[in-house]
């Protein structure tokens, strides 16, 4: 079978954000994690080609998958394969938009990606197989991707056991009684107490009361928080990228603002280039002083609150949320300004 591999600018070597604008471009040959994919499939499968492109374009740019998707034309292949793009989200909404779109061609198309990655939800009916959290786990990744994707070549349908998170193809069949009856029942099973029978688990959605306003913020201690990954030079204490397992404090006393060089976002799920351009994108401290001074507010928190939301767990975040909330109150803070990616 003849295959097309896509992938992103870090995975074909050409750069980092600093590429992450590039269109998307062709190379008739396996590169980056191809090569170990092509070992994997072996002789009776061929990898003919690799479409990369950069993650601002693919993601960002609403003709981009349609772009890929001609040059990929350019090899006619039998078979598209995208990723693994683990939990990086700009990766993974290319990769899926690039194989519900090839679906959508008649083209036969995979894609894999950790089951956090925000892309999930883009595929489509297009299969898509889970990948580990990072490149870290690159090797179980790509054999699991392999065997899904020889499987997908002999017509066989990839399911649960082979790793698919993406939902599967609807079909018809015969149900055993029609829905008015099964709807019945289900009320009079609900109606006796059995509160779990379900024919479809609705998903579970948390709810947050938002707090009430600040009468008078010219008397409020005001704190800057956020979740994107804004750490001194260096990261040296060490933040995820992604999946944060920790919350980190940084001093604001005897500053005005944040320099270029002097700050960076380690976030992995958007491109940092901005915010690394200027830090008060993501950490308005410039003009939260220009408030205190003018006596907008009362006061600023001496220190800034950080974590990395890319793909942190709802549980860690809910864990940060409580320490953030006890630090603040007993610090009396009245109102935090919260800045996400």
């Amino acid at each position: 079978m003849r295959i097309v591999h896509y992938i992103n600018q870090y995975f074909a070597g050409v750069g980092g954000e600093e590429e992450a604008g590039r269109g998307p471009e062709l190379r008739e040959e396996p590169v980056g994690p191809g090569k170990r994919l092509q070992t994997l499939l072996g002789d009776e499968h061929e990898i003919v080609a690799t479409v990369f492109c950069g993650d601002d374009y693919a993601a960002g740019t609403a003709e981009a998958a349609e772009e890929i998707l001609s040059l990929v034309d350019e090899v006619d292949p039998e078979l598209i394969v995208a990723g693994p793009a683990f939990t990086s989200g700009r990766y993974g909404v290319a990769c899926s938009a690039v194989i519900a779109a090839a679906h959508e061609r008649g083209i036969e198309a995979i894609a894999s990606m950790h089951e956090d990655n925000p892309g999930l939800q883009d595929a489509g009916a297009a299969p898509v197989v889970e990948s580990g959290q990072s490149a870290r786990k690159m090797k179980g990744t790509m054999e699991r991707l392999a065997a899904a994707v020889q499987k997908l070549a002999a017509g066989e349908q990839i399911g649960e056991e082979e790793g698919r998170i993406s939902r599967l193809r609807r079909v018809n069949v015969l149900a055993e009684a029609p829905a008015a009856a099964r709807a019945v029942e289900l009320a009079l099973a609900r109606l006796g107490g059995d509160t779990e029978r379900t024919e479809l688990t609705p998903p579970d959605f948390d709810q947050v009361m938002p707090a009430g306003p600040v009468e008078d913020l010219s008397d409020a201690t005001l704190a800057l928080v956020t979740e994107g990954g804004l750490v001194p030079a260096g990261n040296p204490d060490g933040l995820e990228s992604s999946r944060a397992t920790l919350w980190l404090r940084y001093s604001l006393d005897g500053r005005d603002s944040l320099p270029e060089g002097e700050f960076e976002s380690v976030d992995g799920g958007f491109s940092t280039v901005a915010a690394d351009e200027d830090p008060h994108r993501m950490v308005p401290l410039d003009v939260a002083r220009e408030l205190e001074q003018e006596g907008a507010i009362g006061g600023l928190h001496p220190e800034y609150l950080v974590t990395t939301g890319n793909g942190t767990a709802v549980a860690a975040s809910k864990h940060f949320g409580v320490e953030w909330a006890v630090e603040l109150h007993k610090a009396e803070v009245q109102a935090a300004i919260l800045s996400a990616t």
